[in-house]
């Protein structure tokens, strides 16, 4: 079973949202590379179209658009994804993951394209959240007996 973490980036008010996907909707990802636009119903963001911009894989090697395939590779890198030279000219050999979305990867980020009728915040909501107002709610109840 395929599960991600989606990170979207919301250009308007540059925050971005962690949303887990999993089941058919994870499946639908698998094969679609960075640059690809994707619907927001994969995301639970309904109207909404959405960017692949990168990604990582499960011992987090970034993705990158220039590399073709789901393949990891090993690759001589100057200062870009994956690698920032801290001297001029510097140069290391890198593993740095396809730009195919496959079953190895674990975070996709994306940013919004077009947006829906409904605000972000009002469709994903943080599971902190959840889980502070069940705590609070717990507390209360205790406090009541």
């Amino acid at each position: 079973m395929v599960e991600f973490k989606v990170v979207v980036n919301d250009v308007k008010t540059g925050k971005a949202h962690q949303v887990q996907v999993a089941g058919h909707h994870a499946n639908a990802l698998i094969g679609k590379k960075i640059g690809d636009e994707v619907d927001g119903i994969f995301i639970s963001l309904p109207g909404y179209k959405l960017k692949i911009t990168g990604g990582t894989d499960k011992d987090g090697f970034p993705m990158r658009a220039d590399l073709p395939g789901m393949a990891r590779r090993r690759l001589l890198v100057t200062t870009s994804t994956g690698f920032h030279a801290k001297e001029k000219g510097l140069r290391r050999k890198k593993s740095i993951r396809g730009n195919t979305i496959g079953q190895d990867i674990v975070q996709i980020n994306m940013k919004v394209v077009k947006y829906g009728p409904r605000a972000i915040d009002q469709l994903i909501k943080p599971e902190s959240e959840g889980k502070e107002a069940s705590e609070e709610k717990e507390n209360e109840e205790e406090v009541k007996q």
